[in-house]
């Protein structure tokens, strides 16, 4: 990895390499072993078929490859492949991949063992539909036993699974274009991943019904395949790419840009008290501080935060994880006390039972928790006239699986991960797209109700569906990490300029991005693109957002959305527009007019944020870089 790249993406470890494979009409991606972007006459048809394994808490077992081989021959390819994957526990598990594939057909074998009893919370095939373009779409569904199900994918997220006993999937491509996936050696069924911000339909081995972790026993073979065949009329329409500069417009419908907030943290609070002129600079408007007494936050975390609010003046929400072990009344009344007695004032506090942070899956029995009802009505009765929030400390897909009543809150919020399933680049960087209609999803369950979303960060801060968020001290790309060096990186100011834009139709009343410190935080550590002790890149974006805060705003729309995102809001008598290309490859982009001053934040400068350029209306972006034009 070149200096640049340490720049993009705070760390020296490269992406994993990506191979392309042409047969005729249909291209694929190889990388890590596995299929993805699977194109045909140029239009995506499945984003990924792959073998993966996970440990019992549902972290990502990479895996080890070996023995590779790929043959290509036009118009058709052959790779061949031993992988192995290691447990937590030191059990192995290998499997001995084909993988054929022609102009009309793919077909991806799996034959594996254990060695050792290996335990997984999934070992098996993954196939993902992309929703652009197939989303409230029909779709027909063979069953294991037989039947066929005329259907349609979901339209608004689906809590739960959409189709289970799956043998196949045909679903339309494009006009004259179908393709049917068909599924072999197990159970499979569908999740809609955009609950995760994926922004794909997931099909996948073993129901989740049935009980997880389970055990792969030492020495028993197991065999999988997942085989696409695709058809087309002799004149379905080719996709062609166009070099063309992308053109970039306002939306029509104008929203307010909401506040920005910036998080507290107990472990964070010795570097948070350093570095609180830091809020006064990048003009956040608001703090998110977090309290969860069961790990061990207590009256020394509320003074830290009531040194804070003093020192600052900002409105502060205290997000607190509620015990529920004892009479709400007690637990609400001492929480009060401890805040009374710490002369902490807040603006507003949100609470959330603290075994809902986990996940309950379809088919598992529910924690035992008191109703929401009660909690709100302790909650309002210790402290009257604060405003009170409700909704998940975790992601969307809890609060969509436990709906909470909505008229007993004064405001509703959740946060998301991208990283919870795949964490590569393109994958982050799609996840705008699911995004898109969790905030459109989430407006219809709570319609005009205030809402709020975050701290959300590329970096994961809990983990519902396992022990704990993985350590990641090498630094690499993997998922359910508690640290992404992404988020050091432009790559995390581009992720953080995208966020905002694409959430700005839900009329947010509160963003939040980042943290003060830490992992999650604004401020750069040793080793890092940026100075230690200085902004990191995405704090530039907060800084232009939170300048913005309140005005009268804008989406921007563009040729392609899953290249080029970005706002406008209403300036001192212009249009600021800011725009970031959310993609590895330099993008031009045709501003709707011409710029009285343009700007860039791109990697070779990141210290000196947003670099004065020449005006224009056309305008090339670099890799994940971000842009500040006045029109």
């Amino acid at each position: 990895m070149s200096s640049l790249d340490f720049r993009l993406y705070g760390t020296y470890e490269p992406p994993a390499p990506m191979r392309r494979l042409t047969a005729g009409p249909l291209s694929v991606d190889l990388q890590d072993g596995n299929l993805r972007t699977i194109r045909y006459r140029g239009h995506e048809v499945l984003r990924a078929i792959a073998f993966l394994v996970r440990d019992k808490d549902w972290g990502t077992c990479a895996a080890k490859i070996s023995d590779l081989a790929i043959h290509e021959s036009e118009p058709r390819f052959r790779i061949t492949y031993r992988a192995s994957y290691s447990a937590p526990d030191g059990a192995g598990l290998f499997a001995d991949i084909v993988i054929e594939g022609e102009a009309e057909r793919i077909r991806f074998t799996a034959n594996f063992t254990a060695q050792g009893d290996f335990e997984t919370a999934r070992a098996g095939f993954t196939v993902l539909h992309p929703i652009v373009g197939v989303s409230g779409q029909p779709v027909t569904v063979g069953h294991a036993d037989g039947s066929v199900e005329q259907a349609h994918w979901p339209r608004a997220i689906d809590p739960w699974q959409p189709f289970k006993e799956i043998a196949s999937i045909t679903h339309r491509v494009a006009s004259g274009i179908t393709a049917e996936t068909r599924f072999a050696g197990d159970i499979f069924e569908m999740e809609d991943q955009r609950n995760w911000t994926d922004g794909s339909y997931k099909t996948y081995v073993r129901p989740l019904a049935l009980p997880w972790p389970y055990r792969l026993e030492s020495g028993a073979r197991h065999s999988q395949s997942v085989e696409l065949i695709l058809s087309a009329d002799a004149a379905a329409p080719a996709l062609a790419r166009s070099d063309a500069p992308i053109a970039l417009a306002l939306s029509p419908k104008a929203v307010r840009l909401p506040e920005i907030g910036v998080g507290l943290r107990p472990d964070c609070a010795e570097a948070e008290a350093r570095h609180l002129p830091l809020l006064e600079q990048i003009g956040a408007r608001h703090l998110i501080a977090h309290f969860d007494p069961i790990a061990g936050h207590g009256l020394d975390a509320l003074k830290h935060y009531a040194y804070v609010a003093r020192q600052t003046g900002l409105k502060l929400t205290l997000e607190c994880a509620v015990a529920c072990k004892r009479p709400l009344d007690d637990e609400m009344a001492e929480l009060a006390a401890l805040i009374a007695k710490a002369n902490l004032p807040i603006d507003t506090l949100f609470v959330s039972p603290s075994v809902d942070r986990q996940s309950t899956p379809p088919g598992s029995a529910w924690p035992n928790c008191p109703p929401l009802e009660d909690l709100y009505q302790a909650a309002r009765k210790a402290f009257p006239g604060v405003r009170l929030g409700g909704g998940m400390l975790s992601y969307f897909t809890e609060l969509n699986r436990k709906r909470i009543p909505g008229h007993s809150v004064d405001y509703v919020s959740h946060c998301t991960n991208p990283i919870v399933h795949a964490a590569d680049d393109l994958s982050v960087m799609q996840s705008f797209e699911a995004l898109a209609d969790v905030v459109a999803s989430a407006r219809a369950l709570y319609d005009d109700k205030p809402y709020r979303i975050g701290p959300s960060t590329i970096t994961m801060r809990q983990n519902p569906y396992g022990s704990a968020t993985k350590d990641n001290p090498t630094l690499s790309r993997i998922p359910m990490a508690n640290v992404d060096p992404r988020h050091n990186g432009l790559f995390g100011a581009a992720f953080a300029l995208a966020y905002a834009a694409t959430t700005l139709p839900a009329g947010l009343e509160l963003l939040t991005l980042s943290s003060l410190a830490g992992p999650f935080g604004l401020i750069a550590g040793e080793g890092e693109p940026c100075a230690a002790g200085t902004l990191r890149p995405l704090g530039r974006i907060i800084t232009e957002l939170a300048a913005l805060s309140g005005k009268t705003a804008w989406t921007l729309t563009s040729e392609t959305p899953s290249e080029i995102v970005g706002l406008a809001a209403e300036g001192e008598g212009r249009t600021v527009l800011l725009a970031a290309n959310i993609t590895s490859q330099r993008r031009i982009v045709r501003l709707p007019s011409t710029a009285s001053s343009l700007a860039l934040l791109a990697a070779d400068d990141l210290e000196q944020g947003f670099k004065p350029g020449p005006t224009s209306d056309i305008v090339s972006l670099p890799a994940y870089a971000c842009l500040k034009a006045l029109i």
